[in-house]
């Protein structure tokens, strides 16, 4: 199983930025999944999530309505738009495909990338 990120980079205050996440070994379609991002010195934490059809998406209040995910079950992606960017938003971004469980804790995925870093200036 190998799931790979891509996309990060760095970028002023209020732009914007695409990741994307391309999964293989796995059922993709049968899985849902998150983006995590672990900003400097600060544990992992929740960004956002889709459930394995795509039609229900979970996200923390910090990025809701300005961050959408979505997914292409046939070529195996999941991506994450970032607009309106906070230095805040700085961290290393994870992607991961969930096993069981609530889609906002790092308990229930079972794979994860290698993650990208966004870098966001003010």
């Amino acid at each position: 199983v190998q799931l790979q990120a891509s996309g990060g980079g760095m970028v002023q205050a209020g732009g914007s930025l695409r990741v994307t996440c391309a999964a293989s070994g796995l059922t993709f379609s049968n899985r849902g999944v998150g983006w995590f991002r672990q900003p400097p010195g600060k544990e992992r934490e929740f960004v956002a999530a889709i459930v394995s059809s795509g039609f229900n998406t979970y996200y923390a209040d910090s990025v809701k309505g300005r961050f959408f995910i979505s997914r292409d079950n046939r070529n195996k992606t999941v991506t994450l738009e970032m607009n309106s960017l906070k230095p805040e938003d700085t961290a290393v971004y994870y992607c991961a495909a969930r096993s069981s469980g609530s889609y906002y804790y790092t308990e229930s995925y079972a794979y994860w990338g290698q993650g990208t870093q966004v870098t966001v200036s003010s």
